[in-house]
């Protein structure tokens, strides 16, 4: 090698070509607990967001065949025609809209997520403000940063409750967009009806889209159920941006498969960015989920609701615990008598072979951490025991 290119290799610094974008974006604190995690033997985790129940057999079974039968390779933008047709007739029924012609349709995506940074994508101008609630999901912010939007948690403690007032009070002139999460994550709320229409009602009228971000909506637990249902905006109005998915109420996320029904004009733009990015959703997986909605998971749903229960009971004698209509979390407060941060009683609960996940991940503060209780029946009742001591 030449003294010449030995300098130039010298003195070409790698870190001058990384963007701004990725430098404004921390590597998740979840994905920092799960590193952790590698390093303890046999550790209780209680910090991760995965079902801990297998893919149903007929899920599994349609997977293999489509594998078998061919089904391998780019599926059209929109999605696989079996699954879209299949979404669209579980949406007639669960929300009333009907996708078959008129103003509304839906695009299959790449997981949840997928769909939300393609709709941040297509929506977001720099600098135009998206509002969410505070604690909130941790890709919120960044997919609202990448998209080169502003990202504004407005607080909901202590309940957690994403009211139309906590809104009105952070509207301006920039704000664009709202996004409801509902069953919360991290704290496992379900807003009702009213308090959705209230917010349909404020939004509206500024002219402002919601982008209701429903991926934990069949673990919605009966106590919070409506007419069996899952209060959703999307039963109150069409100008809704609905986003679900199939990965946590099969089991199965790392199939990566989700999608997006709307107003046509914005699934459209959202149609054109995938083209361009993720192309298409798994093809012999999105075959798989097509029957999905036929698939009974009340079983499953309602053995969570019991492990729900037990965590109430057991940390609720020793601190605040919001109860949790949805999902498979609950948001749990560090007694102010310990006079210490969600991180230190976090770090606490790992040298005692317990993973958790400190507040300060999901919002402003640092006064709670999150329990996902998607483990073991086992797990969970040791894990419980063990912070309840820690706490006592």
């Amino acid at each position: 090698m030449s003294s010449t290119m030995a300098f130039e290799m010298e003195t070409f610094d790698l870190e001058t070509l990384i963007s701004d974008r990725a430098r404004s974006i921390d590597v998740s604190g979840i994905r920092r607990v799960f590193e952790l995690g590698a390093k303890l033997e046999k550790p209780i985790n209680l910090s991760i967001g995965q079902p801990d129940f297998p893919v149903p057999d007929a899920l599994k079974q349609a997977a293999v065949a489509a594998i078998l039968g061919d089904r391998n390779g780019y599926t059209l933008t929109q999605g696989v025609p079996e699954l879209v047709a299949s979404i669209r007739t579980h949406l007639r029924k669960d929300v009333g809209w009907n996708l078959d012609g008129g103003d509304l349709n839906a695009i299959v995506t790449t997981g949840t997520s997928g769909g939300l940074q393609l709709a941040m994508l297509a929506l977001l101008n720099p600098g135009e403000e998206v509002i969410a609630g505070d604690p909130y999901f941790v890709a919120y912010e960044p997919m609202v940063k990448i998209a080169g939007g502003k990202f504004v948690p407005v607080d909901c403690y202590p309940d957690f409750r994403l009211t139309a007032e906590r809104v009105e009070s952070v509207i301006t002139s920039r704000t664009k967009i709202v996004i409801v999460g509902s069953p919360g994550n991290p704290s496992g709320v379900v807003l009702n009806s009213q308090e959705l229409r209230e917010l349909v009602e404020l939004c509206e009228s500024r002219g402002i889209l919601i982008v209701s971000d429903e991926i934990y909506d069949e673990f919605t637990y009966a106590d919070a159920r409506e007419n069996g249902r899952c209060p959703s905006p999307a039963r109150i109005s069409e100008r809704t941006l609905l986003i679900r998915g199939f990965g946590k109420t099969y089991g199965c996320t790392g199939w990566r498969l989700g999608y997006v029904a709307g107003p046509k004009t914005l699934i459209q733009q959202i149609a054109k960015l995938q083209q361009y990015t993720f192309v298409c959703a798994p093809s012999a997986l999105q075959v798989a989920v097509a029957h999905a909605f036929d698939v009974d998971m009340s079983p499953v749903i309602a053995r969570y609701a019991e492990r729900r229960n037990l965590v109430e009971r057991e940390l609720g004698s020793v601190t605040n615990v919001t109860h949790p209509g949805g999902a498979f979390y609950a948001f749990v407060e560090v007694p102010k008598r310990l006079k210490m941060t969600a991180t230190e009683f976090c770090e606490k609960a790992i040298s005692k072979n317990v993973l958790v996940i400190p507040g300060r991940v999901f919002s402003r503060r640092d006064t709670h951490f999150r329990l996902s209780y998607a483990v073991s029946d086992e797990s969970l009742a040791m894990g419980l025991s063990i912070l309840k001591s820690l706490m006592q």
